[in-house]
């Protein structure tokens, strides 16, 4: 079995699990590693496929989490950022003891709009699936600029995700395919409306990939659930908005102790 790329670094009895979004890898949370280390033991991992985790192919989302929880600590946060977000969920869900809290940034439980659900709509993802077999670089370079879109730092955003992605071996068409899969057809909405451990979701108001409608249906289906919004950041709110992202994650530390 091919292995991934796992970095612990830092300090205190809270384990906390990094996993990042689709196309990227653990580098993107260079912004936020040197303050977070202060107050957690950091797990800073790349997904199945990404970055320095080579060799592997397209997964579904429990082999995923299968792979990650492998070489994760017995009990953790587990924090998942947009696609990292349904794996950190999927870890919950089939491991809840080793679990101490969920925390899911810039993610839904159903990333795909259906009837009323908002979300990306399915041809979209679809559209994203043909693109990168006729412009890989250019589909992820979309992808990328997507998630910073609206904020006061757009570009200055864009260019931190951009340059973590070309920093580290790009994954490749069947990986990237893969995750669109799992975007695509996903739906944990009812499962996770059993989780009984601390569970806090944050948000961007100015996210285009995950529409802040959903913040109110998930507000009520998951009424043991707690949910934040910063109301100036996207898809990316540790990039945008690092000092404010640092102290939610250090408040929900504190309520746990």
């Amino acid at each position: 079995m091919n292995d991934i790329w796992w970095h612990t670094t830092g300090e205190g009895n809270c384990h906390l699990v990094l996993l990042h979004g689709w196309g990227l890898n653990a580098q993107v949370w260079d912004c936020i590693t040197a303050e977070l280390a202060s107050h957690f033991t950091l797990h800073l991992v790349d997904l199945p496929g990404y970055g320095r985790s080579q060799g592997f192919g397209a997964l579904t989302l429990d082999e995923m989490a299968e792979i990650v929880l492998a070489r994760a600590p017995q009990k953790a946060i587990w924090l998942g950022w947009s696609l990292g977000g349904l794996v950190a969920s999927q870890v919950a869900l089939t491991a809840a003891d080793r679990v101490s809290a969920l925390v899911t940034v810039a993610s839904s439980p159903c990333f795909s709009a259906e009837g009323d659900w908002p979300g990306i709509k399915p041809e979209v993802l679809s559209g994203f699936q043909q693109q990168l077999r006729e412009d890989f670089q250019r589909t992820v370079e979309r992808f990328l600029a997507l998630q910073t879109m609206g904020t006061e730092t757009a570009r200055a955003d864009a260019r931190k995700l951009k340059s973590a992605v070309l920093a580290l071996p790009i994954p490749g068409e069947a990986v990237l395919n893969g995750g669109l899969e799992i975007l695509k057809t996903v739906d944990l909405c009812e499962p996770l409306a059993g989780l009984t451990l601390p569970f806090l979701r944050i948000y961007g108001r100015l996210d285009g990939l995950v529409p802040r409608k959903i913040v109110p249906l998930l507000d009520e289906m998951w009424p043991a659930s707690e949910s934040v919004m910063f109301l100036k950041a996207a898809h990316a709110p540790f990039i945008s908005h690092p000092e404010e992202f640092c102290q939610a994650l250090v408040d929900l530390k504190a309520r746990m102790l």
